[in-house]
C-alpha cells in the first residue's frame, strides 16, 4: 500500500460526501412538503403528486451540468467527449423527457393512473444515480487531465521536475477587511 492510497481514500470519501450533501439539499423541501401531506392525512396521494418527478428532473439538470463541466474542461479529453455525450443523452433520455412528461400529465388535472407511484421513485433513484456518476467522471477526468504525468502517476505537491506550476507560491486566502463601526 503506497502513501497515496489512504489519500485517494479520502478524496474519495470527501467527494462521496459532498455529492450526497447535494443530493440531500435538492431533496429537503420535498421532504418538508412530503411530511407535511403526511400530517394533512394525505398519505395515499403522495406519490401521485408531481413532487417526486421535480426533485428528479432538478437532479437530472445538475448531472447535465456536471456531464458538460467534464465535457469542457479539459481539451486534452477528446477521448472521453463521446462517453460524456453518451451520459448526457442518457440523462436526457432516462430522466429530463420522463419526468417532465410526468410532471405536465399529472398536473393536467385528469385521474393519475397508479403505475405513476411506482415510476416516480424510480426515476428519482435513477436520477440520483447519474448524479453521482456525473460527479464522479467529473472529477475523475479534471484530476486525471490537470494532475496526471506522462507516465499516469499522479504527483504529490508542485515541486515536480518540468512542472510549469513549479516554484510558484500557492495562493494567498482572500483578505476581507473588516468594517469600522462608526458611532
Amino acid at each position: 500500500m503506497t502513501d497515496t492510497e489512504p489519500q485517494r481514500e479520502g478524496q474519495s470519501l470527501s467527494m462521496m460526501y459532498g455529492t450526497y450533501a447535494d443530493v440531500l439539499f435538492v431533496l429537503f423541501p420535498f421532504l418538508i412538503i412530503f411530511m407535511q401531506r403526511v400530517w394533512d392525512g394525505d398519505v395515499a396521494q403522495v406519490l401521485l403528486r408531481p413532487d417526486l418527478s421535480i426533485a428528479a428532473a432538478i437532479l437530472g439538470g445538475l448531472a447535465i451540468g456536471k456531464f458538460v463541466l467534464g465535457l469542457v474542461t479539459e481539451r486534452e479529453l477528446g477521448r472521453f467527449k463521446e462517453r460524456i455525450v453518451f451520459f448526457i443523452a442518457l440523462t436526457l433520455f432516462v430522466v429530463m423527457g420522463p419526468a417532465i412528461i410526468l410532471m405536465l400529465s399529472i398536473i393536467s388535472g385528469q385521474p393519475v393512473p397508479g403505475f405513476v407511484a411506482f415510476l416516480q421513485p424510480v426515476l428519482l433513484i435513477v436520477a440520483i444515480s447519474l448524479y453521482t456518476t456525473a460527479i464522479s467522471i467529473s472529477n475523475m477526468l479534471t484530476k486525471s487531465g490537470a494532475s496526471q504525468r506522462p507516465d499516469g502517476t499522479v504527483p504529490m505537491d508542485g515541486n515536480e521536475p518540468g512542472d510549469p506550476l513549479a516554484g510558484v507560491p500557492d495562493p494567498e486566502p482572500l483578505s476581507i477587511p473588516r468594517r469600522s463601526e462608526t458611532p
